[in-house]
């Protein structure tokens, strides 16, 4: 095979592969809003209704929005080869797709019948790793009020020690991604999360949060994560 014709055949194979990820990229799902499993006004009188519509409809769906764009303009830019653009999209895809991880989980974290305390295998961790729930409730919300600015509380399950842990994440920086702790409960101290009811006391927030927790969605979580 002569110069010219290897010249060809790679220039071939380049196109072919340019065309197989724009394809890959076309045909890729786009990320959607997850319906809630109850009305916007089931958890009240803990979260109103006007707070949980903001924040599920226009909140959440900004950042499936926006994690969408991004992950197309990444995708011409792995097209292009262009790594310049790769990286300077890598802020907006972990705050996109971080905003949309978290708000997913925080969801099904709550439920108009939660509240009370968890039983079995997730209360016999959290007795041995903080002492009593009580004493998990505590840390949890200290570390979740001392957010600085926006951020997230977190109940997290660390698979190396195969304990519990409570970690804060400023802005939308996803737990996992962020300590490697498996997210097992989140709470969202965003001021678009309670500002409308709670104004600036954020305690108070955090304090009511408990009653609306879905123990049983954190039960599961754990299970999935120890596997």
């Amino acid at each position: 095979m002569n110069m010219l014709s290897r010249v060809g055949q790679m220039r071939r194979c380049a196109a072919n592969l340019s065309q197989t990820i724009n394809q890959v990229a076309a045909s890729r799902q786009k990320h959607t809003l997850p319906d809630l499993t109850y009305d916007y006004g089931a958890l009240e009188p803990h979260i109103n209704a006007e707070i949980m519509q903001l924040h599920h409809s226009k909140h959440h769906a900004t950042y499936v929005n926006n994690l969408n764009i991004t992950e197309e303009k990444y995708q011409e830019a792995l097209a292009k080869g262009d790594v310049t653009a790769q990286v300077a999209l890598q802020p907006a895809l972990k705050f996109n797709g971080g905003g949309h991880i978290n708000h997913t989980i925080f969801w099904t974290n709550l439920s108009p019948n939660g509240g009370g305390e968890p039983q079995g295998e997730l209360m016999e961790a959290i007795k041995r790793d903080f002492g009593s729930f009580q004493k998990l409730k505590e840390k949890m919300s200290a570390a979740t009020v001392a957010v600085q600015g926006s951020g997230w509380g977190w109940l997290g399950y660390d698979k190396e020690s195969g304990r519990l842990r409570i970690a804060a994440c400023a802005n939308q920086d996803p737990l996992q991604g962020s300590t490697g702790l498996v997210p097992l409960l989140g709470i969202d101290v965003w001021e678009h999360a309670y500002y409308l009811q709670y104004k600036n006391v954020r305690p108070d927030y955090v304090k009511a949060i408990w009653n609306v927790i879905n123990w049983e969605n954190v039960s599961e979580r754990l299970q999935t994560a120890k596997k």
